[in-house]
């Protein structure tokens, strides 16, 4: 039988506290979401002053990184390069940047959707708390 690496507990609090301490330290108001391998949600965490649509965008981001297995900036190049009908991709929503996998050994064992400030400065937030693995 084949193994593979998952987040536990303890590393989705680790991933959660330095993506809130990047955040903090640049002043942005956000929400961060971290999903499993699968797009499930464990933990999701709205800083204060993040708007209250970064709360449902997070973790479509992290979801569409997640099933995706790659950044969710990957979908929204795609889109606005002209391939409109990809909006139509089921399961998919959050087709924005700013979710970016977590990969291990090959393996994508969950992702990171952050929203609430430029979408750049939300993958910033996002890789900053992969860092902390």
């Amino acid at each position: 039988m084949k193994q593979k690496p998952y987040l536990s507990s303890d590393e989705v609090k680790k991933i959660a506290a330095a993506a809130e301490a990047e955040a903090i330290a640049n002043q942005w108001a956000v929400s961060i979401a971290i999903v499993d391998d699968g797009g499930h949600l464990l933990w999701l965490q709205r800083l204060d002053g993040a708007p209250a649509i970064s709360a449902q965008i997070a973790p479509a981001k992290a979801n569409t990184a997640a099933l995706g297995r790659r950044e969710s900036k990957v979908y929204e190049d795609v889109i606005n390069q002209g391939r409109v009908s990809f909006l139509s991709a089921p399961g998919l929503s959050g087709l924005l940047e700013g979710g970016v996998p977590v990969m291990v050994d090959g393996h994508c064992i969950g992702a990171v959707g952050v929203s609430g400030v430029k979408s750049t400065e939300d993958a910033q937030i996002a890789r900053a708390g992969i860092a902390a693995l």
